[in-house]
């Protein structure tokens, strides 16, 4: 029963399992202590701010943007569009991820992560290895090794990837654009198996990191869209090549947000960078500067997001709708 009243994490992730805290519930001796409750407030703030200050933004912009009727989409606004509703799908959802294993910890709970930088991946096998980690883990659990895994012969493996990607489409909401998307990817992780990998290492990590990029883009709009049919419209407009101004006036404070979205979510392509951003968000034994240093980052932005709340209307978290 304690364990299903354990609120955090209940509407949106990371999905945790019983087996993975139940050792948590009848033991608080281990997590029940100041330094977990200063970093589960890092996480919980670091969390709210990509809420406030990054996703919410972006959602003015995509929304903006996906309203714009097909005929007189530019090329400029569908790129724009589909890269806004790139970050704050990203920044809303592991916002979210990030509040509730936050406030675990503060609570003397370990959760497990839910995401690892997904934008820097060098392929979609790798993508989802990196994005809704625990959702992946329990298709993986579930339902890819039930229906045989990787265990059967090659073409048995291509249809239990399309049935496991069918289905989360499926889960995420019971529209064609949702089964589209989870067929999209499905049919990318086939083709990884089939030669996409190889080809991609040979490019390099930069070039590979770009293209997944983009395919993941083009699988946002079918997240985003409607209907299938203003998906294959809008990513005509994605590649019509007609060199127009984006025709609508954005402000520039949505660039500034689309530029700290970019260094948020590619500065872990940097090796020391991914390390550092570990550091500072696990639980490690670090010197007292480093913790002054979390704790003022705390406070700062949890006020600074107090003020976003109390000056904006009301911004549910995206993935409330799935």
């Amino acid at each position: 029963a304690l364990y299903i009243i354990l609120f955090p994490q209940l509407i949106a992730g990371p999905i945790v399992r019983y087996s993975e805290i139940k050792d948590q519930l009848q033991n608080r001796i281990a997590n029940e202590n100041i330094d977990n409750r200063l970093n589960g407030f890092f996480r919980f703030s670091i969390g709210l701010a990509k809420k406030m200050l990054i996703a919410n933004q972006m959602s003015i912009l995509a929304d903006t943007i996906f309203n714009i009727p097909a005929g007189i989409l530019t090329m400029g606004q569908a790129w724009l569009g589909s890269l806004a509703y790139a970050f704050q799908i990203y920044f809303d959802f592991s916002g979210y991820s990030d509040m509730a294993i936050g406030l675990g910890l503060m609570m003397g709970f370990r959760f497990p992560e839910n995401f690892n930088a997904p934008y820097i991946s060098q392929s979609i096998s790798e993508f989802w290895r990196r994005w809704h980690i625990t959702l992946s883990n329990w298709m993986r659990d579930y339902l890819y090794i039930p229906l045989g895994g990787n265990r059967v012969s090659k073409s048995r493996l291509y249809i239990n990837l399309s049935v496991v990607f069918l289905i989360s489409g499926f889960w995420h909401g019971a529209a064609w654009t949702f089964i589209f998307w989870g067929g999209f990817h499905g049919l990318f992780l086939i083709l990884d198996r089939l030669f996409l990998l190889d080809f991609l290492k040979k490019i390099g990590k930069v070039p590979a990191v770009i293209l997944t990029y983009l395919i993941v883009l083009i699988g946002w709009v079918f997240f985003r869209s409607e209907t299938v049919g203003e998906v294959f419209q809008y990513c005509w407009k994605m590649f019509a090549f007609d060199f127009s101004s984006p025709g609508i006036f954005i402000p520039n404070k949505f660039y500034v947000y689309l530029l700290l979205g970019f260094l948020i979510a590619f500065s872990g392509i940097i090796g020391r960078v991914e390390k550092t951003a570990q550091e500072w968000y696990e639980n490690v034994q670090i010197n007292t500067l480093f913790l002054i240093g979390k704790s003022t980052v705390s406070v700062v932005l949890f006020w600074w997001c107090l003020i976003e709340i109390f000056g904006s209307e009301f911004n549910p978290f995206i993935y409330f709708k799935f």
